[in-house]
Parts: structure tokens; sequence; C-alpha cells
């Protein structure tokens, strides 16, 4: 099982639901044994992860994975119901059980995230004078908040530093399909 990958993307067809006490993933119109998943993928369920994050274990099948546990879910969830949206990416396991990164990604106004940022994307919010110029191109933590005179705050936190070489190979492969994954609204695809 590796650390981290280089897709913010790896899967996102079907639905799925998710069994806590099995910490079993059941998919619904899915082929994940044929997709790319592989254990240390993170799965997030629900648009903007409203229900929580895990790390994928196995790929049991074509419609089930095996997660390595639930502490990433919101609390007092038991169980997320049949037809759940989802994303599967190749992001830092450890985040999901970072407390600043904890589902669901907006509480109280704040939105804490880790978003796939490749050197395209890094270098084009750089040329817009964005808030969210990360530092680095790779897994980059965003919090944003409004803070007490109205203006919108962006901290950056790069986890993993990952970007092309002179020979245009590495760094993140970002999705450009419009998944859920929030990225693309603050790191429009180049």
């Amino acid at each position: 099982m590796s650390l981290w990958g280089n897709k913010d993307l790896v899967y996102d067809d079907g639905t799925v639901a998710v069994n806590f006490g099995t910490k079993k993933v059941v998919g619904t119109g899915t082929t994940f044994n044929t997709a790319g998943i592989s254990a240390g993928n993170v799965i997030a369920v629900g648009a903007g992860a409203t229900f929580g994050y895990a790390v994928i274990t196995a790929v049991d099948s074509a419609s089930t994975l095996s997660i390595a546990r639930t502490s990433g879910f919101v609390a007092g969830l038991s169980t997320v119901a049949a037809g759940a949206v989802y994303a599967i990416s190749a992001e830092p396991g450890y985040a999901v059980y970072d407390t600043d990164y904890r589902a669901p990604e907006v509480v109280n106004g704040v939105t804490r995230a880790v978003f796939g940022v490749d050197t395209a994307e890094a270098q084009a919010v750089r040329g817009d004078n964005s808030q969210y110029i990360p530092q680095h191109a790779g897994w980059v933590g965003i919090t944003t908040y409004v803070d007490m005179h109205g203006k919108l705050r962006v901290k950056s936190e790069t986890l993993v530093a990952m970007g092309k070489d002179s020979a245009g190979s590495g760094g993140i492969q970002n999705d450009a399909d419009g998944s859920i994954l929030a990225d693309d609204t603050q790191y429009p695809d180049s």
C-alpha cells in the first residue's frame, strides 16, 4: 500500500452505500475491480465529503471495497444508505484522520479540504492573483473562512510537494471531468 499517488480522481462511477459494521463499501453501477483502484486510495463519500472519508484496504469485487476504519466519517453515523455519490483519489491517506481535514468539509462556515493541484493549475491560479495560490503543486490542504471584517481568508498547506520535472513527468494528474471533487472551483483545469 503506497502512502499516496498522483491522481486527484481515480474513479467515481455509480453510487455507494457504506456498512460501518463490516467496513464494506458496496457500489451500484460500479466496476471497482477494473477501475485502477488500489489499497491506500481514499474514498470521499457524499458531495463535499458530507458523510466522510476512508482509506481503502482492498478491492473485493466489481461492487465491493474494504475500508480500514470509519473514524474519518462524520461523528454519529453508523451507516451510509445506498445512493451516495463518492469519489476515489490517491491523496495521502493520513490526511483522512487529521482533525484539520476531518469530514464534513464545511463546518460552521469553515471549509477544509485536500486538493490535488497539478503544476499547470498552480501556475494558472498564480496568474489570476487568486487567494488560492498554493506554495507548491501537489497534495495541498486548504482552509477557508470569512473573518470578522467579512473578508474571505484562505490558508494553504502543502502536504506533499509534487511537481513535474523538466521532462514533464510526475506531478498530480488532474481530473478534468466535472466530478464531485471541488478542486476545479479553486484550481480550474488549464
